[in-house]
């Protein structure tokens, strides 16, 4: 998997197409992993090879977090990345309908990087994306990996 790979973990059909258009559009070649509920993106970042011990996939640049998410929701999703050495320094950006105050503070208490709300219209959707993109993407330098 390419280091610069993003995860976006969204239970909308809707919204991951909207996410994959607007990423195309903005021209952010990256490639895109989707998890469709929370189990999901942990399995993603967590599973382990029975036979090596060894984590079945390289860890992505950058989550796009959904905090509605079915079987386990978002902010459970970043307690989970947060508490984990080898997860805990990964930009998180939670990508959200939710305008809830207290969302916004678990999920800055939590330890997100940013905390963005999806815009309802696609041009404005589609600027927030290309924002992001060349933030988090470009920009912004990334934190190394904790030593053990």
């Amino acid at each position: 998997m390419n280091p610069k790979t993003i995860l976006l973990v969204d239970d909308s059909p809707s919204d991951i197409g909207l996410t994959r258009r607007a990423l195309e559009k903005s021209h952010i070649a990256n490639e895109l992993m989707v998890a469709e509920d929370g189990q999901e993106a942990l399995n993603f970042l967590f599973d382990t090879d029975p036979l090596t011990g060894q984590k079945k996939n390289e860890l992505p640049a950058l989550i796009l977090l959904d905090l509605k998410l079915p079987k386990v929701d978002g902010l459970q999703v970043l307690r989970q990345i947060r508490a984990d050495e080898r997860t805990s320094r990964l930009a998180v950006v939670i990508l959200t309908t939710s305008t809830e105050e207290d969302d916004i503070a678990q999920s800055y208490d939590l330890g997100a990087n940013s905390y963005i709300r999806k815009p309802v219209d696609f041009k404005q959707f589609v600027d927030a994306v290309q924002h992001l993109g060349l933030y988090w993407l470009v920009i912004n330098e990334p934190a190394p990996p904790k030593k053990r």
